[in-house]
């Protein structure tokens, strides 16, 4: 490289009007008017138009600019200029200037790449995720990433500022399973045992506390193996912290003071505080979720003393049988349309509730309901007076055994917000989640397992009730929640080793399992441990949060798709034999019963293109070859999923008339079609080959 570069194409300014520089980047498009050419080169910081002229360059230059391909990487040098006023392009920020290149370097020439940088934003992501280099151009995305880099940045400056050390932890570390489950790394040494990815920190942190490190922090990668969603990788980095000698109120109270420094440095927006505070049973009562989006209302209203009473014998039977009847009041929502009515029914439908009852208030006071026959005047008056209904509102109802109420109300609740405009993009709603429960019951474990983990301190005031009654032991845990995303968990820890044998005793762990699972850990505190509490943050999910970005894909740079894949590398894949045999690991794909899988089925590609009425060249031959292999291999992968019980279904849809006869088509009109082609081969009708933008070859 004989040009090195001065400055970014797309931060020169008016300012360095006559002044040679030297800018680099990608070719993004390219103008050819006759003796001048026009590109716009990209690099990371934006465009910059650059002109090639004839009388500008020697002549083998300004040959390389006639010849250039987007997305080939250049360096140019030559004077500023300012543009013609005409050519003035006021949606850039270089759109005043140009450069007006008097040398030219070509760097990297580019194959055509499978689709345009500056219309990627309506690729399929799949090809995206595939091609993700090619993505990473995208202006948005580096964008992302930029934004991501800076609030790192200044989470970790403040962390510093207060004292925080920033201490590594190990990634091959042991299997604890009381979470999700562990990715497992085989060890090659220890022929048998294995190694896990860690899910989170948490055991040495807490370690690091009992080391007397006092305050610690860590950009800390995590590993989940679990279903994922927009908000959720099977890799992901929190912003993991720990600290010594404090109570909860002490930490809640360093989170909210981070958060608002952070959000106010890389977005200049202002964060109201102090952030509202709920407990779990409030936030379950009033919003149905224990993450509530704050940015709008509409409460929950528990009417279960008026149902109780009613004639309507839905509501009675319901109360009856130990369960609830709540209601929410939508303000204006006499304004819904059947249509929106009818979705929200199905929405409560999918959420296990029978069905949705409603109340319309009409402008004038007139009430329109099919409850109208079952309730009476004075029952009606009831339910608008506890719900705060006017004229003008729409009152719905959810009757139900209470976790399915809270879960269909908190679910009705995010759906009339999202029809009603409400949950505004750029404001941001911070909340604290606090005294969560410490047990949940398991039903498929017959036990109770952790709300968080094994060593999460319970609240004082419930200690006496952990063996007798855990189902109403609170923990000392707590939330931060955004927009109705959680952002992060903590909790104050077990420093006591009496709280700890009482709190295993609970989960029903024998003396056998707790050594096997956590025997270093617990051997630890009996040498000292301060009080110490700490929290954990999804530094993606904030950025996507923060960003108003529909996926923690759009803020990492080299995400898994979907399925936990990665269409760019294609991991996970299969590794060759010696590699398992290192590991003394047998086989490839466990089947069944230990089996090794069978061999791939051979393809007669030939026999698929005579098919098809293709000819193929050995290029496309070999790429036919290892698609219809895929495709078999994915086939393999339905066929072993275990449909057992599970219903066949030939249409979703009830269908008639839709099917051809079964009738085979005249023999003769293949010979009619290669008739009318202007020119053939063989069998086949040959087309033109066709160029880079689709026209047809000389």
């Amino acid at each position: 490289m004989k040009l090195k570069r001065s400055h970014y194409g797309g931060s020169l300014t008016e300012d360095l009007v006559g002044q040679t520089v030297t800018a680099c980047g990608w070719v993004q498009t390219r103008r050819d008017m006759g003796g001048v050419i026009f590109i716009d080169l990209r690099d990371r910081t934006g465009l910059l138009q650059v002109v090639f002229d004839r009388r500008d360059l020697s002549a083998a230059e300004f040959a390389v600019a006639e010849h250039l391909k987007n997305e080939s990487v250049l360096a140019v040098q030559g004077p500023i200029c300012i543009r013609d006023p005409e050519t003035y392009n006021p949606k850039l920020p270089t759109g005043t200037i140009e450069l007006r290149a008097t040398r030219l370097e070509l760097l990297s020439t580019a194959a055509t790449p499978p689709f345009f940088i500056e219309q990627a934003g309506s690729v399929r992501e799949d090809l995206r995720l595939r091609y993700r280099y090619l993505d990473l151009r995208r202006p948005q995305l580096q964008h992302n990433l930029r934004f991501r880099h800076q609030l790192q940045r200044a989470t970790e400056n403040y962390l510093d500022a207060h004292g925080f050390w920033q201490v590594e932890t190990p990634i091959l570390t042991k299997s604890t399973p009381e979470g999700a489950r562990d990715y497992l790394v085989p060890s090659r040494v220890h022929p048998g045992d294995f190694y896990a990815l860690p899910q989170s920190p948490q055991l040495f942190k807490q370690l690091l506390m009992v080391g007397g490190l006092d305050r610690y922090y860590q950009v800390a990668r995590c590993f989940r193996d679990e279903d994922l969603r927009a908000d959720r990788q099977p890799e992901f980095t929190q912003v993991d912290m720990e600290l010594s000698f404090v109570d909860q109120e002490d930490i809640l109270a360093h989170l909210e003071d981070l958060f608002k420094t952070v959000v106010q440095e890389v977005t200049g927006i202002r964060v109201e505080s102090p952030f509202p505070r709920l407990t779990w049973q409030q936030a379950m009562d009033l919003y149905g979720s224990d993450k509530p989006d704050l940015r709008f209302g509409l409460p929950i209203t528990d009417i279960t003393a008026i149902a109780a009473q009613c004639h309507f014998s839905v509501f009675r039977r319901v109360c009856d049988g130990g369960g609830v009847v709540r209601a929410i009041c939508v303000p204006g929502g006499d304004a819904f349309t059947r249509t929106q009515i009818d979705r929200l029914t199905t929405t409560a439908r999918r959420c296990g509730a029978g069905g949705m009852a409603w109340i319309s208030l009409r402008p004038d006071g007139q009430v329109y309901s099919i409850l109208t026959k079952y309730l009476t005047a004075e029952e009606i008056a009831a339910i608008t007076a506890a719900t705060g209904a006017q004229n003008g509102d729409f009152i719905l109802f959810c009757a139900d055994d209470l976790a399915t109420v809270r879960r269909t109300l908190g679910t009705l609740r995010l759906a009339v917000a999202d029809m009603l405009g409400l949950r505004r993009p750029g404001e941001y709603r911070f909340l604290l989640v606090t005294d969560f429960p410490q047990f949940e019951y398991s039903a498929e474990e017959k036990r109770w397992v952790s709300t968080h983990h094994p060593f999460t301190m319970p609240c004082e005031q419930d200690l006496p009730y952990l063996q007798s009654d855990p189902g109403r032991v609170r923990a000392q845990a707590y939330d931060v929640v955004l927009n109705g995303v959680e952002l992060g968990s903590g909790s104050m820890r077990i420093h006591r080793p009496d709280i700890q044998r009482q709190m295993f005793t609970a989960l029903g762990f024998t003396q056998q399992q707790i050594e096997q699972r956590f025997g270093f850990f617990v051997e630890a505190f009996h040498y000292g441990a301060p009080p110490h509490g700490g929290f954990a943050f999804g530094l993606d999910r904030l950025a996507m949060l923060l960003l108003g970005a529909g996926s923690l894909r759009d803020v990492i740079a080299f995400p898994k798709s979907k399925d936990a894949a990665c269409p760019l590398t294609g991991a996970p894949g299969r590794v060759d034999a010696a590699q398992l045999a290192a590991l003394h690991l047998e086989g490839g794909r466990p089947t069944a019963g230990g089996a090794q899988p069978p061999a791939a089925p051979a393809v007669d590609v030939d026999a698929v293109a005579a098919l098809a009425m293709l000819e193929l060249t050995p290029a496309e031959r070999e790429k036919a070859a290892a698609d219809l292999h895929a495709m078999l291999d994915f086939t393999g992968q339905l066929a072993a999923i275990d449909t057992a019980g599970v219903e066949p279904t030939a249409h979703v849809l009830p269908l008639q008339n839709v099917f051809r006869p079964d009738v085979p088509s005249p023999g003769d009109f293949h010979d009619q079609l290669l008739a009318m082609a202007p020119t053939t081969y063989k069998n086949y009708i040959r087309l033109p080959d066709r160029d880079e933008k689709g026209g047809a070859k000389a």
